[in-house]
């Protein structure tokens, strides 16, 4: 019997409000990730950042949800997506209000990390409800379309508010505004999405070691990645966390080999779509991080821009993602496939970036931007709702949660890691700090990432092929 088939009317009817709730909440995520963008000089000078250092009130959030994102994801499966739903968006909001309370650098640190540890938990478990509650096909492409919509248009809605809220009452108010969000989802969850299945808790126990050492091994190599930029390279916090962190990650692999129910089946890994999957999708995210960071310090640090002038400046880029992904993803991966579909998405999001890069002369601003977005708007769009579809195609209902969690932490550690590289591209060989000196280097790091989601559109067609109308 089929997944459709075997719904009752009163389910099939409650479908889209599920959608809508699983959407909204994707929202609440890209919603705190871009709105503290535009607020990051605000807050730097408020709790007393350097330039460099300031980059940690995105890195904390990325260490906390990369280290956290496998135990969340077999947590998802084991404990239910339901109850893990909740407990995310409890933490989201409960770290939200602290962020916003807080009065140093520290514990502004502190709160971003579990809002981090919050998101491991939502994450999987928003992905694992839509993979289990939309029959793979048509179906799960029309809702990863409307959940990639949601994202961009918490994207375009994090840049304006980010703008507006940091412009009119303070940078506070960029973590306050996700309390009543989070506090409302998680509100509406119990009426409805389904309880979760009785045997989620099934004996058998949670893997201690192999979560202990994902944990830390994750943890370490994300903070690795955060650290280098500012204690350099060759430090403890830099090269000392990043080898410790890929050491303890390989012995986790040796002890899932011989786990009888491991934290990670190590034939998920085995698989080429999902192992594909997981490189571009940290490529994805590593230039998507590098590609904002160059845009936002080009309209801030060197043109000037107030934080809302940039926001507003990025909202073509995610109105034209929020529609690609909602209208036009879904009937590509009809009609393409997964691997053409991302493949075209990677190759072209890398060329919008290139021309967005041209697009920032010394005198540029909004319209020499508006082709470069346009374009990596577009393909950006195609290329995350692929990706996502990638990642859950063809794995077993009880291993959702753990597929969505591998995909996940490749893309979170891939954000460390472009944003890690890309400062370290766009700040080398500075000296005086002149406008002209910055622009040369977010030149360098803009090229940069253009030419590797370009690479990245190329791996993507180790993919197996689909047949007309499905995903491999």
């Amino acid at each position: 019997m089929t997944l459709a088939a075997s719904r009752a009317p009163t389910d099939v009817g409650r479908s889209g409000l599920r959608l809508a709730l699983l959407a909204f909440t994707q929202l609440i995520v890209a919603l705190d990730y871009n709105i503290v963008y535009v607020a990051l000089p605000d807050i730097g000078a408020a709790l007393g950042f350097s330039t460099r250092s300031v980059q940690w009130v995105v890195s904390a959030y990325a260490i906390g949800l990369g280290g956290l994102l496998l135990l969340g994801g077999r947590a998802v499966d084991k404990l239910g997506a339901r109850r893990m739903f909740v407990l995310g968006l409890s933490l989201y909001a409960v770290a939200s209000l602290a962020g916003g309370l807080a009065t140093g650098s520290t514990a502004l640190i502190v709160a971003r990390a579990v809002q981090g540890a919050g998101g491991a938990l939502l994450t999987p478990a928003t992905l694992a409800l839509i993979y289990r509650g939309f029959e793979e096909g048509a179906a799960r492409n029309r809702a990863l379309g409307a959940w990639g919509m949601a994202g961009s248009a918490g994207l375009a809605a994090g840049s304006l508010l980010g703008g507006v809220l940091t412009n009119y009452l303070g940078w506070e108010w960029v973590f306050f505004v996700n309390v009543p969000l989070a506090i409302g989802a998680a509100a509406a969850a119990p009426r409805l999405l389904r309880s979760d299945p009785g045997d989620t808790s099934r004996p058998g126990g949670f893997d201690v070691p192999g979560a202990l050492l994902a944990t830390a091994g994750s943890t370490l190599l994300v903070f690795g990645l955060a650290s280098g930029p500012e204690a350099g390279w060759g430090s403890v916090r830099g090269a000392g966390a990043l080898v410790a962190g890929v050491a303890l990650l390989g012995l986790l692999l040796l002890v899932e080999s011989r786990t009888r129910d491991p934290l990670i089946p190590l034939r998920l890994l085995g698989r080429r779509s999902l192992a594909t999957t997981m490189v571009v999708i940290a490529i994805f995210q590593g230039t998507l991080g590098g590609g904002y960071y160059v845009i936002t310090s080009y309209l801030q640090p060197v043109l000037g821009y107030s934080a809302l002038a940039a926001g507003l400046t990025f909202l073509p880029l995610t109105l034209v993602c929020m529609a690609t992904a909602l209208k036009v993803t879904p009937v590509l991966l009809g009609r393409w496939g997964v691997r053409t579909s991302l493949s075209v998405g990677m190759i072209g999001a890398g060329a919008g970036i290139g021309v967005l890069t041209a697009g920032t002369p010394i005198d540029g601003g909004f319209w020499t931007l508006l082709p470069g977005s346009v374009i990596w708007g577009f393909f950006g769009g195609v290329a995350f709702v692929s990706l996502f579809a990638s990642a859950g195609a063809g794995v077993a209902p009880e291993q959702q949660g753990v597929a969505s969690g591998l995909a996940s932490t490749a893309k979170e550690v891939g954000g460390a890691m472009g944003l890690a590289i890309f400062v370290a591209v766009a700040t080398a060989g500075q000296a005086t700090g002149t406008a002209s000196e910055v622009l040369g280097g977010l030149h360098a790091a803009g090229w940069a990432a253009a030419a590797v989601t370009a690479v990245g559109g190329l791996i993507a067609l180790v993919l197996k092929p689909a047949k007309e109308g499905t995903i491999s």
